[in-house]
């Protein structure tokens, strides 16, 4: 590149674009500390109170709830500020999703989700994601909250993608249609999921990464595996044909495989729907969320079998 470009070494990475690098010899530590700072005081909060959590399970309602957030452009600049936050804290996307929907007309209930997103990050603004020495095998989370939106009733799909040991990639997305069925609302997460390592799969195929293992899914819902296997389509799965076909190619193409996960071990769990702080809390350890304290002496690369 030296030849091409006029470039300057500046030796190992550091800090670039928000993102603070900490490099040790057995790991890679990422983390987003200042920047999330910044939008704390930014919101007014620097003295705030910690939270366990950034979603509450069962959300409390103020007379005033929905009335009409009186700064709407300060709502839409701390979202938009949190979803890239979000680079380093895979812990946020739902409830930075379920903010996103809300930046049209954001009310005083969708502030006071916000806040308290603000103060779990207050609690916890030396978390990011370690990365250390592992194999290329890829392993899917994927999962769905099927009509978990109380307004509209869509689904949320959510996933997550480890190299190895090191978690690479994750969504927490609503359905853009009402599912009639929680094995239509798993599917279409699976299908998410599916698209997301077909183009994880091409992507490290350019860098001349090639995974020694067949791509595995691990779902918890055994009527969708089901379906992901069944040639045969139904009258009640008509409507979801491109999802079947899509991922029935990739089986039978042997571009990935599908494997039931028991519902406790499930890691997607995470990025579908408000947990309690005891899950929240197990899961969010799972996906490598930590706090470089904890990441003195010798970090060992465990399976996927092992985390989940």
């Amino acid at each position: 590149m030296h030849l091409v470009f006029s470039m300057k070494d500046l030796g190992n990475l550091s800090y670039f674009l928000g993102i603070s690098v900490h490099i040790s010899d057995t790991h890679y530590f990422l983390s987003q500390h200042k920047y999330a700072q910044e939008i704390i005081h930014k919101a007014g909060m620097d003295d705030c109170k910690p939270c366990p959590s950034p979603i509450s399970v069962k959300p409390g309602l103020s007379p005033t709830s929905d009335l009409p957030f009186a700064n709407p452009s300060l709502y839409r600049t701390l979202v938009g500020s949190l979803q890239y936050l979000t680079i380093t804290r895979p812990d946020l996307s739902l409830a930075v999703n379920q903010a996103c929907q809300h930046m049209h007309a954001p009310t005083n209930g969708d502030f006071a989700a916000i806040k308290r997103l603000l103060r779990f990050v207050q609690g916890t603004l030396s978390h990011g994601l370690t990365y250390t020495p592992s194999t290329f095998d890829l392993h899917v989370f994927s999962d769905s909250n099927w009509a978990g939106d109380t307004l509209d009733r869509k689904s949320t799909s959510g996933y997550c993608v480890f190299l190895g040991a090191n978690l690479i990639s994750w969504s927490a997305k609503k359905q853009a249609t009402v599912s009639r069925s929680s094995t239509e609302a798993e599917y279409r997460a699976l299908a998410h999921a599916a698209a997301e390592v077909s183009w994880l799969r091409m992507l490290l195929a350019d860098l001349f990464v090639f995974s020694p293992t067949i791509p595995v899914i691990w779902c918890d819902n055994l009527s969708a595996l089901a379906l992901a296997s069944n040639p045969v389509f139904h009258s009640r799965s008509k409507h979801i044909e491109v999802d079947c076909h899509f991922v029935r190619e990739q089986v039978l193409a042997k571009r990935l495989s599908l494997h039931y996960v028991p519902t406790i071990d499930q890691l997607a769990d995470i990025f579908t729907k408000p947990l309690a702080v005891s899950r929240f809390q197990y899961l969010k350890d799972k996906l490598m969320v930590s706090s470089p304290m904890c990441l003195q002496g010798p970090v060992k690369a465990t399976s996927i079998a092992a985390a989940s």
